[in-house]
């Protein structure tokens, strides 16, 4: 199965969805996924793991979680102590807005996340009552709808971001502690980053590792919920957005850079994860 496309309800004119304190289990998780629009995780309780990009984390609570758009990842709640959180689904144009004469964004700390490849924030108690408070507000605006109710949530989307940013630089930072996973499943994760456009597979990770082929693909699939092949397909297609809106190199050229072998797979692959064509997906994306 390839990465899953999350589906959201959201009226166009408003693109925000809002899990609020759902009590996960391996079994109501979603599978790996990706989509546009970016993600706020907030852990309530509980424990479990959690795989996004190229890192597991251990997911505790007060942590915190940055998800970029096209960012694959994957919760694994305990068995035992299964995590509650709250998710938070918003489109970027959401809550762009001039600069009013500040170099300040609202979207700095996902830009903060992309660039350094670290998406796990551990709160303060401070900042754990604030977010808290934040989401319950926007729970409650979205369950009574009362005249306004989407500007409020807009407006605390925007109060919950500033916090984060202030929180960062008051010295709340990305969290670069311990992988929680085996030594040679980080190099890999480190090595297909370097070498997903290139021809590398089950057989040729595995002996990088210097484990059997069995062992490897059990344990890549049980800390990322995926294959080998889906991640490395996955990654492709990530890249291939990325030139699709940053290039006007050819769809054919874009295909091969990224490491597909043909136009044909590329198109199938790509539709599959995306849910659109590569050319329906780079002209409505710099159309809007």
């Amino acid at each position: 199965m390839n990465p899953i496309r999350k589906q959201f309800d959201a009226q166009p004119e408003f693109p925000f969805s809002l899990n609020y304190r759902d009590r996960k289990t391996a079994q109501l998780e979603l599978p790996h996924h990706l989509h546009d629009w970016h993600e706020l995780v907030y852990v309530h309780s509980g424990i479990g793991s959690f795989f996004i990009d190229r890192t597991i984390y251990e997911m505790r609570r007060g942590d915190l979680f940055i998800i970029p758009g096209s960012t694959i990842h994957k919760a694994f709640p305990d068995k035992d102590d299964p995590v509650t959180s709250t998710a938070v689904f918003f489109s970027p144009d959401l809550v762009r807005q001039s600069s009013l004469g500040e170099s300040f964004s609202y979207l700095h700390c996902f830009d903060s996340s992309s660039l350094n490849r670290a998406y796990k924030l551990e709160c303060p108690a401070a900042l754990e009552t604030q977010l808290e408070d934040k989401l319950a507000a926007m729970h409650s605006e979205l369950t009574l709808q009362t005249s306004g109710f989407r500007h409020s949530i807009v407006l605390s989307i925007q109060y919950l971001l500033l916090l984060i940013h202030r929180g960062q630089n008051a010295g709340v930072n990305h969290y670069h502690g311990p992988f929680a996973g085996p030594n040679w499943m980080r190099q890999i994760l480190l090595y297909i980053d370097d070498h997903y456009c290139e021809q590398i597979g089950l057989r040729s990770l595995s002996r990088l590792a210097s484990v059997s082929s069995a062992h490897f693909s059990r344990v890549f699939k049980q800390l990322t919920g995926m294959s080998v092949t889906e991640y490395i397909t996955a990654k492709r297609v990530i890249r291939a957005k990325e030139l699709l809106l940053r290039t006007g190199d050819s769809v054919s050229s874009i295909a091969l850079a990224c490491g597909f072998d043909s136009m044909p797979h590329f198109h199938r692959k790509f539709k599959q994860i995306v849910g659109h064509t590569p050319s329906h997906y780079r002209h409505n994306s710099t159309t809007r």
